[in-house]
């Protein structure tokens, strides 16, 4: 077939987020973890929790670059599943995404409940777990209205949260020059359970839970200005590594030790209350509700825009896409809000607990995104970037968080087990719809076995899986090449083979005008028709601009969404950034 296109030129964009905006969306979830880590902190390594906080701020600034070359080299949303995506095997990316969807799980009910404990600390007759349960369902309506992410509220939201924690630390700072530091050389004074090093190890294991949240610019990039996502980095690298560890400190200051673990759930509100009086107290918790709030929202937007994303890809049940007449995919909500209610009965509310499998699953996605790192070393190394991390670093920066998880497992294993009840269900559902054609073929071939002993009672159903096999595999996808050599689109069709569900591929050739296309490709071509007998391949040449204007024009003319569509790694002179491509893989 052949087709002639006009030039094009890239499309136009909404308005991008600026630096203020991009950074509140993100700051209000990892900067809402300052008002439990510090808690957590100090239970486990004392006196020495502000030093536990300045080591996780150290490995935070290591991920700055990691993150910063993966997304920059990869600029779409998605996070660590698009990372892995477009640098390994779906079923790993897709691994990826369950760990996230959990660490976003964990989120929402973290931060739902510490709000409620915070006003629970004005009015004392709250029933947390109702409460927390009903904040829940409130988001969930709100999103189910249609009602997302709005930058204004967030930049207020933000700049409220960053002015109540600086007013905090000044005042705090304040009454302990005032009132002398006895309260500070008691709690030095007070014996540690086991070595420092113990106290540290086990402090940092813990305070990684104060940089949940650092992978959330990465899911909205696509919606960032040229140049701010590694702004958002540094400003969240800055914002927890100064507040963090100044609020831990101003607590062993000011608080004798056995009244932290009493006012665990509310410390920074206990913190105002001792250092400014009532009204600082109040402050906090007003400030408090209201950001933990704001990362609930965070967290209900990041799981919808993940797993409409992993619906699209084939990697969960295509229910979940039903929406309704706003156009929000309201099952995803409700699925969530479901799971989230199940882990709060099941810990009891217990923030340790919660804490413990957010830790887990967050850590895990941190691995994955250094491993993904390294395999785009490896296998994109021809993508252009505006930063590439050192391997050393990458090294130390995995190497910690390896530490972290080993340390969270270790301080109380019953969370892992906790986990794994959310992990191994989820992990399942993906992985049959992976591999749900072998498991389909497997089921009709015992059902054939049946049929004929058992036809009386039971109806022919083996020709009726079959057929569903069929619908399943009639997805058709499709691999852009400027004249790729046979082992290229050899690679391209083995990926397939092994990660797609499908029995056509279109290899279409994009040429200038007044070029011909090469005979020895098409013959190639031709070859591997034959060579893969499971794939009926169609070699199509267009004539035109490869850009965004002809992928969509395709992508509408065949039915075909532009994640079912592959390239191979763009080089420098390559004129637009994937971000443009409309989500286009990348498979070799």
């Amino acid at each position: 077939m052949k087709k002639d296109l006009t030039n094009s030129i890239s499309p136009t964009h909404a308005p991008k987020l600026k630096e203020l905006a991009a950074t509140a969306i993100c700051g209000n979830d990892i900067t809402s973890s300052c008002l439990y880590v510090s808690a957590l902190a100090i239970i486990y390594s004392g006196q020495y929790a502000w030093v536990a906080l300045l080591m996780v701020g150290g490995v935070l600034f290591l991920f700055r670059s990691i993150y910063a070359e993966v997304v920059g080299a990869l600029p779409l949303n998605g996070g660590a599943y698009n990372a892995l995506l477009n640098t390994t095997s779906k079923s790993t990316a897709s691994m990826a995404a369950c760990l996230t969807l959990l660490s976003y799980m964990a989120t929402a009910v973290i931060s739902a409940s510490e709000a409620m404990h915070y006003v629970h600390h004005l009015w004392e007759g709250l029933p947390i777990i109702y409460a927390t349960i009903g904040l829940l369902a409130f988001f969930m309506g709100l999103t189910i209205m249609g009602i997302g992410e709005s930058s204004i509220v967030a930049i207020v939201i933000f700049i409220t949260h960053i002015s109540t924690l600086t007013l905090l630390v000044l005042v705090g700072f304040f009454y302990l020059f005032n009132h002398g530091f006895d309260t500070l050389a008691l709690n030095y004074s007070q014996p540690l359970q086991g070595s420092i090093w113990r106290a540290l190890f086990y402090g940092f294991a813990a305070a990684m839970l104060g940089i949940s949240g650092f992978e959330s610019s990465a899911n909205f990039v696509e919606e960032q200005a040229p140049g701010v996502f590694a702004k958002t980095l540094r400003n969240m690298w800055l914002a927890v590594t100064i507040f963090n560890p100044l609020t831990a400190f101003l607590a062993i200051a000011i608080i004798p030790m056995a009244e932290v673990a009493e006012n665990q759930t509310a410390l920074l509100a206990y913190l105002g209350e001792i250092s400014g009086g009532h009204w600082l107290s109040i402050l906090v918790s007003v400030n408090a509700a209201m950001v933990l709030s704001g990362a609930v929202l965070t967290s209900y937007v990041g799981v919808t825009g993940l797993v409409h994303r992993m619906t699209l890809d084939r990697c969960l049940p295509q229910f979940l896409l039903i929406t309704n007449k706003r156009g929000s995919a309201f099952l995803i909500m409700i699925s969530f809000f479901l799971l989230c209610v199940s882990i709060l009965l099941i810990t009891g509310g217990d923030i340790a607990a919660l804490a413990g499998v957010y830790t887990i699953s967050f850590l895990a996605v941190m691995t994955l995104f250094g491993v993904g790192n390294i395999l785009l070393k490896m296998r994109r190394n021809r993508l252009p970037r505006p930063v590439r991390a050192r391997g050393i670093t990458v090294f130390i920066a995995i190497l910690a968080v390896l530490a972290a998880l080993v340390g969270n497992a270790l301080l109380n294993p019953e969370y892992v087990w906790v986990f794994l009840k959310y992990f191994i269900p989820t992990v399942s559902v993906v992985f049959i719809m992976l591999f749900r054609i072998r498991l389909l073929r497997l089921f009709a071939y015992l059902l054939q076995k049946i049929e004929k002993p058992l036809a009386k009672i039971i109806p022919i159903t083996s020709y009726a899986t079959k057929r569903l096999i069929t619908d399943i595999r009639s997805q058709e996808f499709v691999f852009f090449t400027r004249g790729d050599n046979i082992a290229n689109i050899n690679q391209v069709m083995r990926y397939i083979i092994e990660n797609e569900q499908t029995s056509r591929i279109k290899i279409v050739n994009v040429l200038r005008e007044g070029e011909e296309p090469p005979k020895k490709l098409m013959h190639e071509v031709e070859v591997l028709d034959r060579a893969y007998p499971e794939l009926e391949v169609d070699f199509i040449v267009i004539r035109g601009h490869f850009g965004p204007d002809l992928i969509q024009e395709l992508s509408s003319k065949w039915q075909i969404p532009k994640n079912f569509m592959f390239i191979g790694s763009p080089g420098d002179r390559f004129i637009y950034g994937l971000q443009e491509l409309g989500g286009v893989r990348l498979v070799i």
